[in-house]
């Protein structure tokens, strides 16, 4: 190495170091002259660059950021030394709506709600929230920007509900949110691209273009079985973690390239239609792709527009080409495609057809025939005025060519492994050649972009008009601190009056009863209906005449933060066989919830009475694996339910299942697991499984043999709590009733010995046996040769459609 070249990599080495030193330095002065959360009655203006919140750690910023010409949003990014203009923005409150860079704030108002004002006052963006209690909007170390009350305990809103093109470790991308795309890569208004869960429950990519929109990803020739999907869920929720690892409730997983190391990390919906993850070690550092979504950005649907061709090249990327006799419609825009020099003639005689060998259109196929030869194929395009084209490959295995006549020329790419060519139609007067030369040939990422613009122009006022103005401000500010003083005295004599009726919304999502309100609604806990582990379920009619079904918890002894923490996580949880919470009760020892009544009452109830055929059990059995396979797995909290039994499966008027007391175990501290409130044998005798008598360690799998006991239950009619055995003064997990089945079993036509009598002589067999066979799997003794609840859903569902 030459002397000139090891002083300048000393230099660099040198300069490295020093940035390193500085930069913890220069985030203590910035942290210093900035908060990470203000209060009611507080503003960030968009005058001011120190205005801005960074979280504790540092890592995150929120504030004002320039996109464009005196055009604003207020941002979150990955704090950076040049925060003034940020390059990693991972969240935008009013992305298609820039504010002026005069005048424009956001505030946090006394009523609770966030407000962003434009120079003109207008209410370009806002949280929509409301509430009188002490509130703060504060941004958290993982990026997350929440309004919540003073304590922390809970939340009225939060960033992580709204993404925008940002996907962040822990956050959730589910079925009410989406990720768009940004219009380019300098203009972050709403692009043409979206991530999120479609009808199938199956994470996709979406283009809505200009004219049309289709889907891409997954292939959609594709069923999702082949390419490793699975739509038979309903809880539609991905999330990746810090290590790189992201999982999707349709079986979508996949790890980055550099999996297993906590650093920076951001998923993100690019303007090309691709999503990718982006990976660094430290702010000092570049950002370097971890994985994209998928490797060849040609397949991306409209990615050049019409009547064009994309190449795909590892080294250059992605080019954009016109067609031969097309020209590009706007230079600073390719999704607007190309427009034809020529007028399209319907007159058979009177076209010509340019080949374009290797080249694919997807989709707007008019026509499709099995042909002999090229002739044919371009006959069936001729007679069609609308035709622009058609593409022609032959099958050596049939014997015959594929000829498909296009009506528009989108989606155009230049594949090596196509097998087929694609002939333009062009009037025989147009003179073109079929050369590559003639297309307009533009690198796609040096198509320049128009940035939005937002210009104030400050109006002219008289000197006159000023000194009224001042006037009547002075005026108006006099009389409304007057009626706010007057509102205060008022609002502090009648804070406890109301706060004893509680009638309003809590940030948790939950009205707040109180305790006279519950026990005049139950008349005195009179109208006993059910009792478990977790405390006694009473029937209650609320003051606004709805029905509801009021349990009183055991354990009265947790503080009112912690249980209304708890019952915060049972609020985020939503299935559709889950029973709905309406609201809470927490004053002084009492701790209540109150959720939705079931008329139809609890499976217990309508297997006495006799009501339910083969194929309502059949049902029942089904929803039951799903919202457990939901609570097991696909609502990222470990959430065990620990006395599965038909006194807590309710049923609707529809008879689909709901499954009551499924947050007891958070209620009751469970997630940890050497606490005394998982230690102890819990659940119902006849439903526990052998872990909880043997003293084995506790996993998902004590829900699997329950839910196995209960489906016995329905088959057979038989309780499994008759001639419950004991070993050493203990009631063990084994009852007569495995034992019966599994005898019954080896017989040749044990479905009918076993059958409860009570559903018929008219019965699915085969769903009968497929419904036993999966319920003696859950009843295994071995923990571990149990199926998890999502294998049980596909065993059930794999047999045949729902009955």
């Amino acid at each position: 190495m030459s002397r000139h070249k090891k002083q300048h990599s000393i230099l660099t080495q040198m300069a490295s170091s020093i940035t390193l030193f500085l930069l913890p330095l220069f985030l203590s002065l910035q942290s210093s002259s900035s908060s990470s959360s203000f209060t009611k009655g507080s503003s960030l203006s968009v005058e001011n660059p120190q205005d801005i919140l960074i979280s504790p750690n540092g890592k995150f910023s929120a504030g004002f950021v320039s996109v464009g010409e005196n055009a604003y949003s207020f941002a979150i990014w990955f704090t950076q030394p040049n925060f003034h203009s940020p390059t990693t923005v991972t969240w935008m409150a009013n992305r298609d709506k820039p504010v002026n860079g005069k005048r424009s704030k956001l505030s946090l108002l006394h009523t609770g709600n966030i407000v962003l004002l434009d120079a003109s006052l207008n209410n370009v963006w806002s949280s929509n929230t409301a509430s009188f209690s002490s509130l703060e909007l504060h941004l958290k170390d993982d990026g997350n920007l929440v309004l919540r009350d003073t304590q922390g305990i809970s939340v009225l809103w939060q960033s992580f509900d709204f993404p925008t093109d940002t996907l962040l470790p822990g956050q959730h991308l589910t079925r009410y949110t989406e990720l768009v795309s940004s219009r380019s890569q300098s203009n972050h208004s709403s692009g043409f691209y979206k991530l999120y869960f479609d009808d199938d429950n199956v994470l996709s990519l979406h283009y809505d273009g200009p004219d049309v929109s289709s889907s891409y990803w997954p292939r959609p020739w594709l069923l999702s079985w082949d390419v490793g999907r699975s739509y038979f869920n309903s809880s539609r929720v991905a999330v990746f973690n810090s290590l790189g690892k992201f999982n999707s409730s349709d079986n979508f997983t996949f790890v980055t390239s550099d999996y297993g190391t906590v650093l920076q990390r951001r998923l993100k919906l690019d303007c090309d239609g691709n999503f990718r993850v982006y990976s660094r070690k430290n702010v000092m550092e570049n950002w370097y792709v971890s994985f994209q979504a998928i490797p060849n950005n040609c397949i991306v649907h409209g990615i050049c527009g019409a009547n064009s061709t994309c190449d795909h090249d590892h080294k250059i990327g992605r080019r954009c080409k016109c067609l031969p006799g097309y020209r590009l419609r706007n230079p600073s825009d390719w999704s607007l495609g190309c427009e034809p020099l020529f007028d399209h003639n319907c007159n058979r005689g009177e076209s010509n057809f340019l080949e374009l060998r290797g080249v694919d259109f997807y989709g707007y196929d008019n026509h499709y025939i099995e042909a002999s030869n090229y002739s044919a194929c371009e006959k069936l395009c001729l007679q069609d005025c609308t035709c622009k084209g058609f593409q022609l490959s032959f099958s050596l295995k049939k014997g015959f060519y594929k000829c498909y006549t296009k009506t528009q020329l989108l989606n155009g790419r230049r594949a090596a492994h196509f097998p087929g060519n694609t002939y333009l139609r062009f009037p025989k007067s147009g003179r073109f050649v079929d050369d590559e030369e003639s297309a307009t040939d533009v690198a796609y990422d040096h198509v320049r972009s128009v940035q939005v613009q937002r210009v104030y122009t400050k109006p002219h006022v008289s000197r006159t008009v000023k000194v009224f103005l001042w006037f009547a401000i002075t005026l108006g500010a006099l009389e409304v601190g007057c009626i706010f003083v007057v509102w205060f005295l008022i609002r502090t004599n009648q804070k406890s009056n109301a706060d004893q009726h509680g009638y309003h919304l809590t940030v948790i999502g939950f009205r707040k009863f109180s305790y006279s309100e519950l026990k005049k609604a139950t008349e005195g806990f009179g109208k006993e209906i059910g009792r478990g582990a977790g405390g006694v379920v009473y029937k209650g009619l609320l003051p606004d005449q709805r029905q509801a079904a009021i349990k009183r918890l055991y354990n009265a002894k947790q503080g009112e933060g912690e249980f209304l923490a708890e019952v915060g996580i049972i609020g985020r949880l939503n299935h559709m066989n889950l029973i709905e919470m309406w609201g809470y009760c927490a004053e002084g020892k009492h701790r209540l919830l109150v959720y939705e009544y079931m008329e139809n009452g609890s499976l217990a109830e309508n297997l006495s009475s006799n009501t339910l055929d083969w194929s309502k059990r059949y049902k029942i059995a089904l929803g039951m694996a799903r919202v457990l396979a939901y609570l097991h797995e696909q609502c990222l909290e470990w959430i065990l339910h620990c006395d599965i039994k038909p006194q807590n499966i309710l049923l609707d008027s529809n008879y689909q299942p709901k499954l009551a007391d499924f947050g007891l175990s958070k209620l009751l501290n469970r997630n940890n697991l050497k606490n005394a409130s998982i230690s102890m044998i819990r659940g119902t005798r006849g439903y526990m499984a052998p872990e909880w008598v043997f003293n084995l360690p506790i996993t998902s799998k004590v829900d699997v043999y329950s839910y196995g006991i209960v489906v016995l239950e329905m088959v057979t009619g038989k309780s499994p709590t008759t001639g419950v055995q004991t070993i050493n003064g203990e009631e063990t997990y084994h009852g007569r009733l495995v034992a019966w089945v599994r005898e019954k079993r080896s017989n040749t036509h044990w479905v009918e010995q076993i059958i409860d009598p009570a559903i018929g002589p008219n019965y699915d067999k085969s769903k009968m046996e497929i419904l036993t066979g999966v319920a003696l799997d859950c009843v295994i003794e071995d923990k571990d040769s149990r199926p998890t609840m999502s294998q049980v859903v596909e065993m059930l569902q794999c047999h045949g459609s729902d009955p």
